[in-house]
């Protein structure tokens, strides 16, 4: 819990409201990283799902990696990321899907190398925000077309506000969500009780 106090403070201190209902973030969570507070998180997402048997996490990129380096990290699992492009250095055996992404009004195919996620793998998704879960959407397909097993999804912020995480919770996917903002406007922000 101390984290998750901690990551509210840097939100409110540091957090940037931005037109479109954006939360810019970059001083310490995407552009320029706090590792101490990174790590911090990343010994919470393994905290709350040590018992979840996760072999592998799954990600987006780019602003999801450090998020899911410092869970891998602290569970001593692999990290795997999507990536928005197909590049040669792909295998032919790819998975995709489709992710539109409401901070740049594009959508990717996100893809991931068949050898890096695999039938007998339990997966976390883990990432940086989570709002409308279009990202979330895009990442459970490729697990579920690999034939993996999802163990749930543990996001640092999710914008409770605009319903996608109680959207997978009502549907029972189990996500862990280090801030949720309940309400933002351009000069104040709320927080949901997560306790």
């Amino acid at each position: 819990m101390v984290v998750i106090r901690a990551l509210e403070e840097r939100i409110l201190a540091q957090g940037k409201v931005l037109p479109g209902e954006i939360l810019k973030v970059g001083d310490f969570l995407n552009q320029q990283i706090d590792p101490n507070l990174l790590m911090q998180m990343g010994d919470e997402i393994a905290s709350l799902y040590k018992d979840a048997g996760v072999t592998k996490i799954l990600t987006i990129e780019s602003s999801g990696i450090a998020v899911a380096f410092a869970a891998g990290y602290s569970m001593g699992v692999p990290v795997v990321f999507a990536k928005k492009h197909a590049s040669i250095n792909l295998s032919d055996d790819i998975i995709t899907s489709q992710v539109f992404s409401y901070t740049h009004q594009k959508t990717y195919d996100i893809v991931v190398s068949n050898e890096y996620i695999r039938p007998e793998d339990t997966v976390l998704i883990v990432d940086d925000f989570l709002a409308k879960g279009n990202a979330l959407q895009g990442l459970i397909d490729i697990i579920t077309k690999a034939g993996a097993k999802l163990a749930g999804a543990a996001i640092a912020i999710e914008k409770g506000f605009q319903g996608g995480g109680d959207r997978f919770r009502a549907k029972g996917v189990r996500v862990e969500s280090l801030a949720i903002i309940e309400s933002m406007t351009d000069d104040s922000l709320t927080f949901r009780d997560n306790g």
